[in-house]
């Protein structure tokens, strides 16, 4: 059986130019016998870290009762996070940007599930040009990976597309897919 990748978007727009990515992602990890899970975080309701530091209190990496819980398993079962995500101000957005900040419990004291050895890919797309529009959320991704003793496996970001579909007009989706296929 192949490896267990977990596909984390970002977008509040299904089909949107990140979502595309991820898709493309997900199809080259299949090809190469991926067990894939995508999980939308805009569609959910995750509150963001409030630093109670009660993580692990309840039975649960993050006290508070959200659908962080959802996704719990998902990452501990996880050999592969790959986070999929447009530029939003240069960073994630904030339906992002709170499940980012609860994986705090996992290096947490009294963690229970440590997340450390998993690789990580990031996927992400924006809307002006050049690639130092990512330079920010680039960093803030490999602080991330960094902190969690995550191996970052790929970076792929996209500059100069906004309007759904616009991505179809780089190579990034086939970037995305042989990507996938190599996971």
């Amino acid at each position: 059986m192949g490896k267990k990748l977990l596909v984390i978007t970002g977008s509040p727009r299904k089909k949107g130019n990140s979502d595309l990515l991820a898709d493309a992602l997900i199809e080259g990890a299949k090809c190469s016998g991926c067990d894939v899970t995508k999980f939308y975080a805009a569609k959910k309701s995750i509150q963001g870290c409030i630093a109670c530091d009660s993580c692990w209190s309840k039975g649960h990496a993050c006290s508070v009762e959200d659908d962080f819980r959802e996704l719990e398993p998902l990452l501990e079962e996880a050999d592969i996070v790959a986070f999929s995500s447009p530029l939003y101000w240069s960073s994630f957005p904030a339906q992002l940007k709170a499940l980012i900040d609860k994986l705090y419990a996992y290096v947490s004291e009294g963690c229970r599930h440590p997340l450390i050895g998993k690789e990580c890919v990031l996927l992400m797309c924006g809307e002006c040009e050049g690639m130092q529009i990512f330079d920010a959320a680039i960093e803030t991704y490999k602080g991330l990976t960094e902190y969690l003793g995550w191996k970052s496996r790929w970076i792929i970001a996209v500059p100069k597309v906004h309007k759904k579909g616009e991505i179809k007009d780089t190579d990034a989706l086939h970037e995305a897919k042989k990507l996938g296929k190599a996971l």
